[in-house]
């Protein structure tokens, strides 16, 4: 193949990544009143700052039809960049793309940037909109990502922006950061759903009283941070960083 035949290759399959879960799903994302993963990486970190990895990961099962459903990035842009001209390392879960959900190439992109924040000394940031584990092949890899949640406390600054659902196994990583942001009306934390807690406590409960902002910063003290929408919750982000050393 030429050379200019693999740049456009290269062009094309860029271009699909970053079409995420296609114009139907990220319409539906806007409709929700969410942003995309990649609009909320450009909205926090300065202009031209960002520096994706694994851009083409794609999972590798064939479980219940996965074979299928194959994304590049597999639901999750991971990276690093700067805000306000300090070095920061991120995750952002893409709910577009199998709604977020985290399977082993999904954790495994996560764990890296992970691992590069704690290795060089810079703050890790997840901004989290996901349906939970991945039922196919997701189950257990949640353990790896709260075992780097607890060798980077006391090391590294640690932030978690619920930007969207964040149920079940998904909730302990968050909890386990020195700083958690929710946004009002789209961001949820809790163990179980409403569904669940009916069938067997018989109680009816909203999603909204479960695990909205108002529960985690009034009731529970999980969350810190409050903000009426995404610009304003990366505004705090901004806000609290420009407080904090880098490690």
């Amino acid at each position: 193949m030429a050379r200019k035949e693999k740049v456009e290759e290269l062009k094309e399959k860029k271009a699909l990544a970053r079409s995420a879960g296609g114009p139907e799903a990220i319409q539906k994302q806007h409709d929700r009143g969410k942003l995309t993963a990649r609009e909320r990486v450009d909205l926090l970190l300065d202009p031209g700052s960002f520096l994706e990895q694994e851009m083409f990961v794609t999972h590798q099962s064939t479980k219940f039809g996965l074979d299928r459903q194959k994304f590049y990035g597999d639901g999750v842009v991971t990276g690093s960049g700067k805000i306000d001209g300090r070095l920061a390392y991120f995750f952002a879960q893409d709910f577009t793309v199998m709604g977020g959900s985290l399977g082993k190439a999904h954790a495994a992109k996560i764990c890296q940037v992970m691992d590069l924040a704690v290795k060089v000394g810079a703050p890790i940031i997840g901004l989290i909109d996901s349906g939970g584990a991945r039922i196919q092949e997701g189950l257990g890899h949640y353990g790896s990502i709260f075992y780097r949640n607890t060798l980077a406390a006391g090391v590294v600054p640690q932030i978690s922006l619920i930007l969207g659902p964040c149920a079940g196994g998904a909730v302990y990583s968050p909890a386990l950061c020195d700083f958690v942001f929710m946004v009002e009306g789209i961001g949820r934390m809790h163990i179980t759903g409403p569904e669940v807690i009916k069938a067997v406590t018989g109680e009816a409960v909203t999603a909204e009283d479960l695990g909205g902002a108002k529960v985690h910063a009034e009731k529970s003290g999980v969350a810190h941070f409050v903000a009426r929408d995404e610009k304003e919750c990366f505004a705090q982000v901004r806000r609290l960083l420009s407080l904090l050393p880098p490690n």
